[in-house]
C-alpha cells in the first residue's frame, strides 16, 4: 500500500440494507456511478456482503458495503441475514432501501431499531419512485429515489455525506501528543510478513501522522536504538516500538523519555485503551484448561514465528505457567458468543475501523470477558505497562501498582 492511499479502517463505512429485491444493489451502483453489485430480478442475488473501497464525492474515501436481503429464508438465508447484521458493527452511515410500492415491514422496523440502538446515523431511501409516483415524497430521514431514472440520487448522496463522521473529528494516532519540531524515534523491526519494500500499516500511518504534526520521525531497527539516541544531540519526545521488541527497547531507552508501542497508540486511536489496560491483569487469574481467544483484524500469511499465533501463546504460557486452550480468529471473524473465554487478546486493529473495534470491546464487556491487546499484554508481562502508558495520565491513574505488579 502506498503512503498516499487511505487505509480501509480510516474510510467512512456506508452500508446499504433492505429486503430482497428492494433495489439495494441498484441504488449502490447508481450512488457510486459504477457497477459494483450484481443486479437481478432473482431474489437473493447478493449472497454475501460486498465491500468496495472508493472515492465518493462529496465525502472522499469511503467503504461501500452492499448486504444480502434481511428477509432471506432457510438455513443458508439465516446465515446471510446474520452476516448483514454483523455489517452494522462497522457501519458509520446506514442506508435502508425500501420498495416505494410498499411500506415498512417488520424487518425494516427492526433494522431501524438496531440503527438507533447502535447509534448509527441512517437514511431511509424509498426506491422505484418511477413506479410509485413522486407524490409520495418523504421528509426528515426518509427520501423517495429512483435507481432507474436517477431521481433524488444526488440528494441521497448529500444526505449520506451530512450524516458521516469525518476524519477531522477523530483522535490522532500520535499527532496530538507531540509539537512541531519534536523528534520521535520509531523502532521498526523488519516484519517478515510484510511484502519486501513495505512497512506494516501501523508504522506507515504513524510516520504520516508525525509528519503532518510538523515533527521529525526517525526510524531505526531495534539494535540501532541505543546508538541513535546517543548520537541525536537532542532528546526525543517519544520512542514508539513494535511490541515484539518491547523489552529490549525499554532497556535501551532512558527513563526520562516517554516510551510506548504502536499497538498501545492504536488502542487509544480506536477507543479501546482504557478497557484494554484494565483487562491485562486478568492474566493473573487464569487456570489450567481456560480458553483464550487471540483475534487479529487482518489476514496474512503466517510466518514460522508469527506474533499472534506463535509468540504470544508462548509468552502467555511462560508467564502464567498454565496449560490453556488458545484459539484464533482473523479478519472479519469474531464470535458472537464470547462467554466460553477467560480473556480476549486483540491486535491493534489497524485494519478495523473505530466502530468495529469498540463493538468488539463492548461485546466482551457485555459478556463479562476481559479484553486487552497485544502491546498492552506484552508490556504487562514484561513489567513495563506503567511506563508504556505514562504519557496518558488518565490511564496511568487506573493502574494500581499492587494489582499490576509494576
Amino acid at each position: 500500500m502506498g503512503m498516499n492511499e487511505t487505509p480501509s479502517a480510516n474510510r467512512v463505512h456506508i452500508g446499504f440494507f433492505g429486503r430482497r429485491n428492494a433495489g439495494k444493489s441498484s441504488i449502490v451502483n447508481v450512488v457510486t456511478g459504477q457497477d459494483l453489485a450484481v443486479v437481478s430480478q432473482v431474489k437473493g442475488t447478493t449472497t454475501d456482503p460486498v465491500y468496495k473501497a472508493m472515492e465518493l464525492l462529496p465525502l472522499g474515501p469511503v467503504m461501500i458495503i452492499d448486504t444480502p436481503g434481511i428477509d432471506d429464508e432457510g438455513d443458508l438465508g439465516e446465515l446471510r441475514v446474520r452476516k448483514s447484521r454483523q455489517v452494522l458493527n462497522k457501519t458509520d452511515v446506514a442506508v435502508l432501501v425500501i420498495d416505494a410500492a410498499g411500506s415498512k415491514t417488520q424487518e425494516d422496523e427492526e433494522l431501524i431499531a438496531l440503527f438507533r440502538e447502535k447509534k448509527i446515523n441512517y437514511v431511509v431511501a424509498y426506491n422505484k419512485a418511477d413506479l410509485a409516483g413522486e407524490e409520495m415524497a418523504r421528509t426528515g430521514d426518509e427520501l423517495l429515489v429512483s435507481a432507474k431514472t436517477g431521481y433524488n440520487i444526488e440528494k441521497l448522496k448529500e444526505q449520506i455525506a451530512a450524516l458521516a463522521v469525518t476524519e477531522e473529528s477523530k483522535l490522532k494516532i500520535v499527532g496530538d501528543l507531540i509539537n512541531p519540531s519534536d523528534f520521535v524515534v520509531l523502532v521498526t523491526p523488519i516484519d517478515k510478513a510484510a511484502p519486501k519494500g513495505r512497512l506494516i500499516l501501523p508504522q506507515q500511518q504513524t510516520i504520516r501522522d508525525i509528519l503532518e504534526a510538523d515533527a521529525t520521525a526517525i526510524v531505526v531497527k531495534e539494535f540501532e536504538l541505543r546508538e541513535t539516541l546517543e548520537s541525536l544531540g537532542k532528546k526525543p519526545k517519544l520512542v514508539i516500538t513494535d511490541s515484539q521488541v518491547f523489552a529490549k527497547v525499554s532497556a535501551d531507552t532512558p527513563p526520562d523519555i516517554f516510551l510506548t508501542s504502536f499497538s498501545i497508540l492504536f488502542a487509544r486511536y480506536k477507543g479501546t485503551l482504557e478497557p484494554a489496560v484494565k483487562g491485562a491483569k486478568a492474566l493473573e487469574s487464569l487456570e489450567d484448561g481456560d480458553r483464550i481467544l487471540i483475534s487479529e483484524g487482518c489476514t496474512h500469511h503466517r510466518q514460522c514465528d508469527d506474533i499472534g499465533t506463535v509468540k504470544l501463546p508462548r509468552w502467555i504460557k511462560n508467564y502464567t505457567q498454565k496449560q490453556m486452550n488458545i484459539e484464533f480468529t482473523s479478519g472479519r471473524e469474531f464470535p458472537d458468543n464470547l462467554s466460553p473465554y477467560k480473556l480476549i487478546v486483540h491486535c491493534g486493529g489497524c485494519m478495523l475501523n473505530e466502530r468495529e473495534m469498540k463493538y468488539r470491546g463492548q461485546c466482551a464487556a457485555d459478556q463479562g470477558v476481559p479484553f486487552t491487546n497485544y502491546g498492552i499484554l506484552i508490556a504487562y508481562m514484561q513489567g513495563i505497562l506503567k511506563r508504556s502508558v505514562a504519557m496518558f495520565p488518565n490511564i496511568l491513574a487506573e493502574i494500581d501498582d499492587d494489582d499490576y505488579g509494576q
